[in-house]
């Protein structure tokens, strides 16, 4: 990358526009010293001289070998430029331009010898732009001072040239105040006072041009005792005796009627969708013209293009001309300055140069005086950001102006009603149809799975897409599925993103954004790649970068503005692909493993915490919700605020892909604590949601953890809880075998508490292989345990749990006696839950004893209780038991309505028991008919 080196001022360096940390002020002299005397060697005693001047230490040849070393690294990124070590000295090679010492000094002798005036006072005011302070900052040596004190030298002659040719642009009436400020500085200066004469004398101040000739002479004569120079005392005479050649010179300033600017670039190539954008853009510009549009959008979604194919199909609406600027906002070297862009603006309208104002306001105020009251489109493309552009927004009524950007320009919209159009990605039949329409152009083979295969890859951007496109045509001979094989990985997605320049490489592209943002911002935009999920919350990208909420918003919506993040819904921000890899690559370099870790865990932490408030929010009875891990130290950590079960859920959901990310991080990192809790903090969600394949796979690691702590009370519950799992996805042999594992252990442990839980465990796989009474065995084992213990939550459980085992063995009396104690207890309790369960049971026993009319009443409590909880699952078999029960009192009606609603909840988890449902319904509904047309069939 292309490196940029500051004396003019404090020692800086920049690459690619971001600031290189050059180390402390005697490294940074060292530095200087060596672009002083850029690409010519400087002997090591020289070097030493020169940097440490009187204050050379006995260890300095070992210091400056350290200072290089450490110089070198900082500029890696920079290809540019090199340190080299040769004999008896070193030697910096780079471009002279890359330094503004250098530049100021070679744009100094090109001003000087130009003929044109308006050119060379360009290129002065470029030169003398480049001064940021005092040259060299605060490095204080001899021989640094010497090179500071020449260099003002010149910047004063170059200033007083720059005067010179000014006067000749006939620019007197605007040099005036700058020059009376100047004189009372510079008191004794001749050649500046000559000037300063001159501009008044030229505006009409001749009398003020006289005093302040006698004012001068009389400061020469009590200081000095000398008399004026004599060209000054030769000015002095031509203006009494009233010389006509010193009158201001009269340009002509009126555009040429027929010479219309017509400055757009050639129509982009290959343009597809966008209607609703391109009515926009016809919206804002309104019938007669007028109207500024700003288009947003990440580097690479086809800004330009969208603005030049608008501007194409609607030219005859602007007869007076079409400008066009590129602003170079987001490229390798600086942003296009409003002075510089005015200044081509009017050349464009044919403005004599002599006759430019050299203020920015004037030059501002002459370009809205031109384009007033004619039709024409101005297109400012690739804007930075609002100042830039304010400037360069015309007057009058009739000028359409469109203003591209990756960044919001809100100003635009707020103070002068600038219309926004956001360009989101192309949808994948825009994206494969412009990528057929792009190979067709250029006559490269058409394959259509890897044209589906490419569109998907490249998510929608244009550019990647027209870069493809490139590659076919630049290399005839390579396949397209080659082409489609380097994106499937995403080690060479980038890599085959790229035609070999800048303007068609997608890393540049998204590097210009990259390094346009803040240091802090990008420090968060590299971290956010590291995110295992495709989008995140502010809560937790505050803990990923360890920053408070408050600053994390801002420097979100500061990646939000440069759209290197989307909103997809509010609160919540999500990187595009390439984006997101682009990133991905860049923080390797950008942030060293412990940092990358740090953040990681601090993201682990939040989440784990987040997910146990969560969990006891969803079932509050649920042992082991809150995790029992040491909370983080670090402040901007917290928890996500949880209000209620609906919220807690949903945050769960929301949060679902990121939980698995970070638990299989957390494992491939050894931090067994946080993968063992997570993993049983999830299993309340997993459960509610019927998630059974993730709560395996999630309690494998949890087991793996347990063992390698040792912990042999953690493993037995990882096994008890394999065992839940499988037994819901049917694999009772499985859902046993680990039943039986965690209660070996806990007997062991002698954990009674956890033996009644995985007895109630054992009691369900029998219940579920048909196995009655070895289920009741259990059960009534669990039960007994609850009580020794007190449990009253567990007792509940059981008590269900013995009642429901009643009716499989046809004592449906019992059912309701032990239901009705487990109702009563968990109401006590406030397991409302629970007590969905323990109505159903009975309602249950009523259906089974033909009390239909209870048994109705019962499961229509369970569901209004279940309702509150989103168990889609154990709502869905609700609804099919309430269906059966409708069903016997030949409510065929309400039958169906439940069965339908049970395969809604069921099709909400992704359930495969929603199939069966829907052949319940389909009988149900066969059932109806053959009854509506048995009367006729007789």
């Amino acid at each position: 990358m292309a490196v940029e080196f500051r004396l003019l001022g404090e020692v800086e360096a920049r690459v690619a526009g971001r600031s290189i940390d050059l180390g402390h002020l005697r490294q940074r002299g060292v530095l200087a010293v060596l672009l002083i005397g850029a690409n010519q060697l400087v002997r090591t005693d020289q070097l030493i001289g020169r940097a440490w001047g009187d204050l050379r230490p006995q260890s300095a040849s070992s210091s400056l070998y350290s200072y290089l070393s450490r110089l070198r690294r900082s500029l890696g990124e920079a290809t540019d430029v090199s340190i080299r070590r040769q004999s008896g000295g070193y030697l910096l090679q780079v471009d002279p331009w890359a330094i503004d010492l250098h530049r100021f000094r070679e744009l100094l002798a090109v001003a000087r010898t130009t003929d044109d005036a308006g050119r060379a006072l360009r290129i002065f005011d470029e030169a003398l732009g480049l001064w940021r302070g005092t040259p060299l900052g605060q490095l204080d040596t001899p021989w640094l001072d010497e090179v500071r004190t020449a260099a003002d030298r010149e910047r004063v002659a170059a200033d007083r040239d720059r005067t010179d040719v000014a006067l000749r642009c006939g620019q007197h009436a605007a040099l005036v105040p700058q020059l009376l400020r100047a004189v009372a500085e510079h008191p004794f200066d001749e050649r500046l006072i000559g000037q300063l004469m001159l501009a008044l004398c030229r505006s009409g101040r001749q009398a003020d041009a006289l005093d302040h000739y006698l004012a001068l002479r009389r400061r020469l004569a009590d200081s000095l005792g000398v008399d004026p120079m004599p060209e000054l005392q030769r000015l002095h005479l031509r203006m009494i005796s009233g010389d006509p050649t010193l009158a201001a010179p009269s340009p002509e300033t009126v555009v040429a009627r027929g010479d219309v600017p017509r400055q757009l670039p050639a129509p982009p190539a290959g343009f597809v969708g966008r209607a609703d954008e391109l009515a926009a853009l016809s919206a804002a510009s309104g019938a007669d013209g007028g109207g500024v549009a700003t288009i947003g959008g990440p580097g690479g979604v086809g800004k330009t293009w969208l603005a030049l194919h608008w501007a194409y199909d609607n030219l005859k609406r602007f007869p007076d001309g079409q400008l066009y600027v590129n602003l170079r906002g987001f490229e390798v070297a600086a942003p296009v300055s409003p002075e510089v862009v005015l200044r081509g603006l009017l050349d464009a309208l044919h403005v004599p140069a002599e006759t430019v104002p050299v203020d920015l306001d004037a030059q501002t105020a002459l370009y809205r005086s031109l384009v007033a009251d004619k039709r024409m489109l101005i297109v400012l493309d690739n804007a930075r950001d609002v100042t830039q552009v304010i400037p360069l927004l015309p007057g009058g009524q009739h000028c359409t102006v469109l203003v591209t950007s990756r960044a919001r320009l809100g100003g635009l919209v707020a103070a002068y009603g600038a219309r926004p159009v956001d360009l989101e990605v192309l949808t994948e039949p825009e994206a494969r149809n412009l990528l057929i329409h792009l190979l067709n152009r250029h006559g490269a083979a058409v394959e259509p799975q890897s044209v589906r295969d490419i569109a998907s890859r490249c998510a929608g951007l244009p550019l990647a897409l027209s870069i493809v496109a490139a590659r076919a045509a630049m290399q005839p001979d390579l396949p397209l599925s080659v082409v489609s094989e380097e994106l499937r990985e995403e080690a060479t997605r980038l890599d085959a993103l790229t035609v070999g320049d800048l303007h068609g490489d997608i890393r540049a592209v998204f590097a210009a954004s990259h390094h346009a943002l803040s240091a802090e911002a990008a420090r968060l935009f590299v971290l956010l790649s590291l995110v295992p999920a495709p989008e995140i919350g502010l809560a937790a990208a505050a803990s990923l970068v360890g920053r408070p909420r408050d600053r994390s918003r801002l420097l979100l919506t500061e990646l939000r503005d440069s759209h290197l993040v989307g909103v997809p819904r509010q609160a919540r921000y999500r990187m595009h692909d390439l984006v997101r890899l682009y990133a991905r690559h860049r923080v390797d370099d950008d942030q060293p493993a412990q940092a990358r870790n740090d953040a990681l865990d601090r993201l682990l932490d939040f989440l784990l915490h987040t997910a146990g408030r969560a969990a006891r929010l969803v079932e509050p009875n649920r042992d082991g919700a809150e995790p029992d891990v040491p909370a983080g130290t670090d402040a901007p950590m917290g928890v996500d605020s949880l209000a209620d079960h609906a919220e807690a859920l949903a945050w769960f959901v929301t949060e679902h892909q990121m939980l698995l990310g970070i638990l299989a991080y957390a494992a491939e990192h050894g931090r067994d604590l946080h993968v063992w809790q997570l993993a049983r903090t999830l299993e309340t969600f997993f459960d509610y949601k019927g998630h059974w394949n993730d709560w395996i796979d999630t309690q494998h690691l949890a087991l793996a953890a347990a063992r390698r702590m040792g912990d042999r009370h953690r493993q037995a519950q990882a096994h008890r809880s394999l065992g839940v799992a499988h037994t819901q996805l049917g694999r009772l042999d499985v859902g046993y075998e680990q039943h039986q594992h965690a209660l070996q252990i806990f007997a062991e442990l002698d954990d009674h508490a956890k033996q009644a839980d995985t007895h109630r465990g054992l009691g369900w796989v029998c219940h579920n292989q048909g196995d009655w009474p070895g289920a009741l065995g259990h059960n009534e084992r669990a039960l007994e345990l609850y009580r020794r213990l007190g449990d009253r939550t567990g007792q509940a459980a059981a008590l269900n749990n013995v009642g429901w085992l009643y009716s499989m063995l046809g004592d449906h009396r019992q059912t309701l006696r032990f239901g009705a104690q487990a109702t009563a207890l968990n109401q006590e309790i406030g397991d409302e839950h629970a007590e969905a369960g323990t109505w159903d049971t009975m309602g249950y026993a009523h259906h089974h004893l033909g009390e239909y009319e209870q048994a109705i009443d019962c499961y229509r409590r369970a569901r209004a209780l279940i309702r509150r909880f989103d168990d889609h699952f154990n709502e869905a078999d609700i609804l099919r038991h309430l269906a059966e029960s409708l069903t016997a009192i030949g409510d065929s009606d309400g039958a169906r309505e439940a069965l339908e609603d049970a395969v809604v909840s069921l099709d909400q988890i992704g359930h495969s028991a929603a199939d069966e449902v829907r052949a319940e319904l389909q009988k149900l509904e066969l059932a109806a008919l053959v009854g509506r047309e048995r009367p006729d069939s007789r």
